[in-house]
């Protein structure tokens, strides 16, 4: 080999040794995303949604990548035993089952943020149709209707997208049957890093989302943001078609139940 041929690979080596090292160092990160339909209609007498749209599937979810920034959190020693013991013991009322079903035995939620809360941007939809000022508020009390339970997680609100754990934004419909989409990002040991929320101010079908159900369809993406799936129970607030306006007794339950309990996987 002429020794013109070797000076070439001479002058990579050092970058491509430099990228391999960064990649064994870097975080394994899986994003997962979540859909969902809000359903049509006007409240019945106990509070419910009456869906007056034609049936829709009950689930959209799809792999997606999103870019992390924020380090992983340390893995800590889990016992499986112990998580098993306390899931059984505190599963009744809840819909836990069905998010380990989902998950593959997994569960997923973001470390203790009391001290230091997950800053949420929120965006400004004035140049979609339809669009109210007050969306962002109503943004703003679903999340903290979530922090006002028992678990160790807070929740404040910035200015700057740039400073932002989560950011929220607006679309004018999704092209597929939904009102809201999250999209999180995890490391390795299940612990959520971040997330984006996309709230549509249109059905698929054109009808406007009003104030109640823009709240509706925050409470149920920001419960995927905290780590919760779908369940098939429509008195909820996480099932995949949102009929009510409102945290269930299982909501609740199934989240402070979560927050008790380490993330990974409990086989």
């Amino acid at each position: 080999m002429k020794r013109t041929d070797i000076l070439p690979f001479l002058l990579l080596a050092p970058v491509l040794g430099f990228v391999v090292v960064q990649a064994r160092r870097s975080p394994r990160l899986t994003a997962t995303s979540q859909a969902a339909v809000l359903a049509a209609g006007r409240s019945s007498d106990d509070g419910r949604s009456e869906r007056t749209t034609a049936p829709l599937p009950d689930r959209g979810s799809a792999e997606g990548s999103l870019a992390v920034a924020s380090a992983p959190v340390a893995a800590e020693s889990r016992d499986v035993d112990d998580i098993r013991r306390r899931l059984t013991l505190g599963a009744g009322g809840t819909y836990i089952d069905e998010i380990l079903a989902e998950r593959d035995s997994s569960l997923a939620r973001w470390p203790d943020r009391v001290t230091k809360p997950i800053r949420v941007w929120i965006a400004s939809g004035s140049g979609l149709a339809d669009w109210k000022d007050e969306f962002p508020t109503r943004v703003r009390s679903a999340f903290e209707e979530w922090t006002s339970l028992d678990i160790p997680v807070r929740f404040v609100f910035v200015a700057d997208s740039a400073d932002a754990d989560v950011h929220v934004g607006w679309i004018d419909h999704f092209d597929t049957p939904i009102s809201g989409k999250t999209l999180w990002a995890r490391d390795r040991s299940w612990w959520i890093v971040n997330g984006n929320i996309t709230i549509a101010l249109h059905h698929n079908g054109g009808e406007p989302l009003d104030d109640s159900a823009v709240k509706a369809i925050t409470l149920h993406e920001v419960g995927h943001l905290l780590g919760l799936d779908h369940t098939l129970d429509t008195s909820n607030i996480m099932t995949a078609r949102v009929r009510v306006r409102d945290l269930s007794t299982a909501d609740r339950a199934t989240m402070e139940l979560l927050y008790t309990l380490p993330p990974g996987s409990v086989k």
